[in-house]
């Protein structure tokens, strides 16, 4: 097995620090702590007379703590972030039904999942006028069913010209 580098020891050394920092900082003991700290802050006003350094102590206190806890949760949240679109990828790629072009889809522009956006929405819309609700879905599908809408009702409209009822079968001269 490789060495790590110091570069690769560092990276390891700050995700399992802030994996431990992450796990502490989100459970209930933490919290009561934070608690106690300023239940204990409060208390000890008037022994130091509110003094400016009573306040400084904690107002230095919680902005190191809430500097610091920023770039612990942004970790966090881009691992987590990560790992879910992974998960995500897998399911696309092994569902033989699913979009493919949806692989990486995060790597999109804010244009290009607008797009994707409103594909989907036009999807939502046909599938709520579909009767069978437990069909599979794919952009591709929502398309195809909506251009099969679209070319029946031309059909339609060729058949039956405008002004003619129900019971006229004649269809249009060419």
């Amino acid at each position: 097995m490789k060495p790590l580098s110091e570069n690769q020891s560092g990276t390891r050394f700050f995700e399992t620090m802030a994996a431990k920092v992450i796990a502490a900082t989100g459970s209930a003991w933490a919290f009561f702590l934070a608690l106690a700290v300023i239940i204990i802050w409060g208390v000890t006003g008037p022994v130091f007379h509110y003094s400016d350094t009573w306040q400084l102590v904690i107002n230095t206190g919680t902005t190191i703590i809430t500097f610091l806890m920023v770039f612990i949760i942004q970790k966090s949240q881009n691992k987590d972030s990560k790992s879910i679109q992974l998960k995500l990828n897998e399911l696309i790629a092994a569902h033989q039904l699913a979009s493919n072009r949806l692989i990486d889809v995060e790597n999109l522009s804010e244009e290009e999942l607008d797009v994707l956006h409103k594909y989907y929405h036009v999807m939502a819309e046909e599938t709520k006028k579909r009767i069978k609700m437990n069909e599979s879905h794919s952009v591709e599908e929502a398309i195809d069913g909506a251009l099969s809408k679209h070319e029946e009702q031309l059909r339609r409209r060729k058949k039956y010209p405008e002004g003619g009822g129900s019971g006229e079968t004649k269809p249009l001269a060419r």
